[in-house]
């Protein structure tokens, strides 16, 4: 079936996902009619703190958290990491200095443990494989009695590689500190189970769940000390003061509600998906290639890239042809530098350039894979024409 031009085909869920209707159903009435103070003892405060615990019990649910008092509401990802990271390097600084994460870890985790060295913290950034697995005894070599916690995210949204949580608990855990993980890429596609994984702090975002843009969670494992990080009038047990954003976290409780009924089928939905793009980019296009591990993915990541022309030239041709994609991570997508990730599985410099990430949402169709599969091939080739990195052979 040939696809219309004017319908415009979306893959960069990776960046950002749409609301789902029901998500947005939801919430409705807490814009219009619940506007109450949750923190009021009045009942139209009591209406909008009963629905705040209400989503925090579905959002407990999702993760299999023990209680609801380990879940603590947050405006999304960055502010969950940084709460977790800092909140524990400044309370625990007298057990210990030192912290351990990934070098492929998101920015806003690299980013406070980069903040953290200038204030007397040393952080080690360990290595990964060519697909991205942290190397775990590079992990049990460099925990100390001095390693106070160790930051490994559940699955990068790049590469799309999970990483072998459970074990690097075990790991952890054998050395007393502490395991948060950043979860924002993973929470909504695959299941995650915070007592079976053994995890401490856990990071997860609404909008990777088809919730609203702005809000998240870090769930705090019982007797777990953090520092609180915004001081006010004590809300989320002191840990975040504010008044909460309560039409984004009753929407958020509603995605985390979906995303425990529906995980499975559409994973299983997009895992074929994904592997009929993957598969459709690389068969017939000559020195192409799949980043990440080839069946520890996420069920929607298919990140290729293309050797002798840029990323960026792709994405405007798809674009062109009303196929959004990605070259990377959307927080660093603005600088011109190869992404970190790509770097550190060891790609050289023009071959991170020439990467290129499809991530796929509950919308699209095979009809939008296989026109996607149809239309790359012409791509390629009329860029790779035109770049004087292609060999002759491959512009004849």
């Amino acid at each position: 079936m040939r696809m219309s031009r004017a319908k415009r085909i979306y893959m960069d869920h990776a960046g950002g996902k749409p609301v789902d209707p029901r998500v947005l159903e939801a919430m409705l009435p807490y814009t219009k009619s619940f506007y109450g103070n949750p923190s009021s003892v009045h009942s139209f405060g009591q209406e909008a703190r009963q629905a705040i615990e209400e989503a925090r019990t579905k959002v407990v649910e999702l993760i299999n958290a023990e209680r609801k008092e380990s879940i603590i509401f947050t405006s999304g990802a960055t502010e969950s990491n940084n709460m977790a990271i800092k909140g524990v390097a400044y309370r625990n600084k007298d057990r210990g200095t030192h912290i351990i994460t990934s070098s492929i870890e998101h920015m806003s985790v690299l980013n406070p443990c980069k903040f953290l060295m200038t204030n007397g913290f040393k952080v080690t950034f360990l290595p990964v494989d060519q697909y991205g697995f942290v190397n775990l005894r590079s992990l049990e070599k460099e925990l100390t009695s001095e390693t106070i916690l160790v930051s490994i995210m559940y699955a990068n949204g790049e590469i799309g590689t999970i990483q072998p949580i459970k074990k690097i608990s075990q790991i952890v855990h054998g050395k007393n500190a502490y395991l948060h993980v950043d979860a924002a890429a993973a929470n909504g596609q695959v299941p995650i189970d915070v007592n079976d994984d053994g995890i401490d702090l856990l990071t997860i975002s609404s909008n990777d769940m088809y919730g609203p843009k702005g809000v998240g969670a870090l769930y705090i494992r019982k007797g777990t000390r953090l520092k609180p990080s915004i001081h006010g009038g004590g809300q989320e047990r002191g840990l975040r003061s504010g008044t909460e954003n309560l039409p984004g976290i009753v929407g958020f409780g509603t995605a985390a509600k979906i995303a425990k009924k529906e995980m499975p089928t559409e994973s299983e939905r997009l895992k074929k998906l994904r592997d009929k793009l993957i598969k459709g980019l690389l068969d017939v296009i000559p020195h192409s290639f799949l980043n990440g591990h080839p069946t520890k993915r996420l069920p929607n990541n298919a990140a290729v890239r293309y050797s002798f022309i840029e990323g960026e030239s792709i994405l405007l041709d798809l674009d062109m042809k009303g196929v959004a994609a990605s070259s990377g991570s959307a927080c660093t997508a603005k600088t011109l530098e190869p992404s970190h990730v790509l770097r550190a599985i060891g790609l050289k410099h023009e071959e991170a350039h020439g990467s290129l990430l499809f991530t796929l949402g509950k919308q699209n169709t095979e009809e939008e894979v296989n026109y996607v599969i149809r239309i790359m091939p012409d791509i390629v080739k009329r860029l790779r024409k035109m770049s004087p990195l292609t060999p002759k052979e491959l512009k004849e």
